[in-house]
């Protein structure tokens, strides 16, 4: 790999990287996956109300979302082959301080250290799995997002087998897996660097441009329609990351451990749609791909409050699916839209996504803690018509250079 031409690196897809990268976002993201796993366990010992649940969720998801506009934005500038580690090294010491918690305060701080982790490694991961797309763009990020919530996914199991029978000191055994992470991060650092250092030898080696003649107000709109798609995606998915178990318990009666295994139902669902959007984005169009992951997620979500508990642990299966493949489109089209600013596309996206994610559980909140957790669901489900709006999206095409 080392001794390949910038052309050959640009136009070939290095797949051994790809992995590394979806194999590092599964570590980071099965480390996230922990803090909304644990909320059963901590809002016993520590009597917090739905609120303050949410209180927790928003302040992971703001230190994890504030920050990557301007990361992505300093290493579209000055790419930095080692941030990944370092944002990782984040991420242990919030674990760490998480695992030693005494008080709810001590939580937040901890949840802020895992999240500024996060806001460091998303973008700077996105643009070096861009580099290593060879022009399959869409692949490439769904590749790279199915290692993040495949992790997701793991989190419910991990804290239903180790973490609520061993408590939460017990936190700090997934040190390992920041340590792992860092390992391979490093690894990833070098082949970027090496990337790098040729693709300077040589300009302009990309396989694939993006050709569009949009006004700049046309971008401005579609990018505006792309934020308001992701609000209505990761509000909807912050319903079920952050109480979906609480919804299960209240509702069936269900153990704390059963209702982590739905969760882990839900979540994988997530992960193994992940890859169905960015390669049929790349063949067919991402605006396709868009209309259907948000709109065709409605008729099921619009059913779930109304299903028993066998039906809805059938129905998180296509909730899950159809709606994980928006991302990766969203994502690549907004890259399109705006061609040579990945880092920074890249950083608001997830950013927004993450922030909206932590909005999304913090107002969920206030509204379980006044109505009940049920009726949450049952104004949530419409959240995905949101997905109408994705007519207004224009066409992108992409040529060979």
């Amino acid at each position: 790999m080392n001794n390949s031409s910038p052309k050959i690196i640009a136009e070939q897809t290095v797949f051994p990287i790809l992995f590394a990268l979806s194999f590092s976002h599964l570590l980071n993201d099965t480390i996230q996956s922990l803090i909304p796993a644990i909320y059963p366990i901590i809002k016993n010992s520590y009597r917090l109300s739905f609120s303050q649940i949410g209180l927790i969720t928003l302040t992971f998801q703001m230190a994890a979302s504030l920050f990557q506009p301007f990361v992505g934005l300093y290493t579209d500038k000055k790419p930095q082959p080692y941030s990944l580690a370092t944002g990782m090294g984040f991420t242990l010491i919030g674990l760490i301080t998480l695992s030693q918690a005494s008080n709810f305060y001590f939580i937040l701080v901890s949840v802020a250290l895992i999240g500024t982790g996060s806001s460091i490694f998303h973008p700077e991961a996105s643009r070096m799995a861009h580099a290593a797309s060879g022009g399959k763009r869409g692949l490439a990020q769904s590749v790279f997002q199915l290692g993040g919530n495949a992790g997701s996914s793991l989190g419910p199991l991990l804290a239903a087998w180790i973490i609520v029978p061993h408590g939460q000191m017990s936190v700090v055994w997934f040190s390992v897996i920041a340590l792992l992470a860092i390992v391979v991060l490093t690894y990833v650092g070098n082949w970027y660097k090496s990337y790098l250092v040729k693709l300077k030898e040589r300009a302009k080696t990309q396989a694939q441009v993006v050709t569009n003649n949009f006004s700049k107000n046309k971008v401005v709109l579609a990018i505006i329609i792309l934020l308001v798609l992701i609000f209505s995606k990761y509000f909807y998915m912050a319903s079920l990351t952050s109480y979906f178990t609480f919804y299960l318990i209240q509702k069936f009666d269900v153990s704390v451990q059963t209702s982590q295994i739905y969760l882990f139902v839900f979540l994988f669902s997530v992960a193994a749609g992940t890859l169905v959007g960015g390669p049929i984005g790349d063949k067919f169009g991402r605006k396709y791909v868009i209309w259907g992951s948000i709109l065709g997620t409605a008729p099921f979500a619009l059913l779930l409050p109304h299903a028993n508990l066998f039906w809805t642990g059938v129905l998180i299966v296509p909730i899950g699916m159809i709606l994980a493949s928006a991302f990766s489109a969203i994502l690549v089209y907004a890259q399109e839209l705006i061609p040579g600013k990945v880092g920074l596309v890249a950083g608001l996206f997830f950013g927004f996504a993450f922030g909206m994610g932590g909005i999304g559980s913090a107002l969920l909140g206030k509204l379980a803690d006044a109505k009940g957790i049920t009726y949450v669901y049952h104004i949530c489900a419409f959240l995905p018509l949101i997905g109408l709006l994705t007519a207004f999206l224009p066409n992108i095409s992409t040529t060979k250079k």
